[in-house]
């Protein structure tokens, strides 16, 4: 699966979206600008994504960016245009969680704060890459057949199956989540002109450094998981990020709108209790 592009991933100091640079990097990306409110760990991403480049003349960049903040939207995304010429891919992974509590006592400001992160951010990242994908030259999507069309680029958003489940005490996040399924089916329709696919993952439990601390501090965590997957074990943060590549690339030219659900077969079975000592929070963290 060939990418030959130029990425732009947002949130990509960690978690699923930097195993997605990384595997960008390893399918043969031509540029990659890491773009994270962390610089450090952004930084470091963009690093180790040479050290596993299989394209000769692989760049990677980062840069610092506040999803919530337009401007800081708008500097990422010029700021890989000017390193790279032009935007093929483009990842949203920057999100947050936001606090627990019941519907009735969830703090004003906290769900505006994960609404500014979580549907804002997600927003303005589509606005602005979404220009400048319009305004860039298009190429074949496969020279071989040219039936497939033209592409202008590819956008995913990072959602989860908490865009279509509830949560109790996790009103701010269930609700952003949610919206960035309208998001994406709202964008990927008015890209439709600019030759555009805007398509979303909605992953389920995954097995980041934010669950491995949460396992450490409630053990019996780790055994709900288990139980609530028919697969017996978490999804790798790759797993995720290849299906991302995928949508990516070339071999989804007539997957559009749409959200992947990649949860092993989670939200077939009924769900398991959960502890006591475990907060609804914490588990979507």
């Amino acid at each position: 699966m060939a990418l030959t592009g130029y990425a732009l991933v947002f949130g990509g100091g960690s978690g699923i979206s930097r195993a997605t640079c990384m595997t960008f990097a390893k399918n043969g990306v031509r540029g990659l600008m890491v773009a994270d409110i962390n610089i450090e760990s952004a930084t470091k991403v963009a690093n180790e994504s040479k050290a596993v480049a299989t394209h000769p003349n692989f760049r990677a960049e980062a840069v610092q960016v506040d999803v919530a903040v337009p401007d800081s939207v708008k500097r990422a995304t010029e700021a890989t245009v000017r390193a790279f010429g032009r935007i093929d891919y483009c990842v949203n992974g920057a999100g947050i969680v936001g606090e627990v509590a019941e519907a009735t006592d969830y703090n004003n400001d906290e769900f505006q704060r994960v609404m500014d992160v979580n549907v804002r951010g997600i927003f303005l990242a589509l606005k602005t890459v979404s220009a400048v994908m319009a305004s860039q030259e298009p190429f074949p999507i496969d020279p071989e057949n040219p039936a497939r069309g033209i592409s202008r680029g590819a956008i995913v958003n990072i959602g989860s199956v908490a865009s279509f489940m509830a949560i109790p005490q996790s009103i701010g996040y269930i609700t952003s989540k949610h919206a960035v399924l309208g998001l994406t089916r709202t964008a990927a329709l008015d890209n439709l002109k600019h030759n555009i696919r805007v398509n979303c993952v909605c992953p389920s439990w995954v097995d980041t450094p934010m669950i491995e601390q949460l396992l450490t501090k409630v053990p019996s965590f780790r055994e709900m998981i288990r139980a609530q997957l028919p697969m017996g074990r978490m999804a790798l943060p790759e797993e995720i990020a290849d299906v991302i590549a995928f949508l990516c690339s070339s071999k989804a030219s007539w997957v559009n709108g749409s959200n992947f659900t990649v949860d092993g077969a989670m939200t077939l079975c009924p769900s398991s209790p959960i502890p006591p000592e475990v907060s609804a929070g914490s588990i979507l963290q």
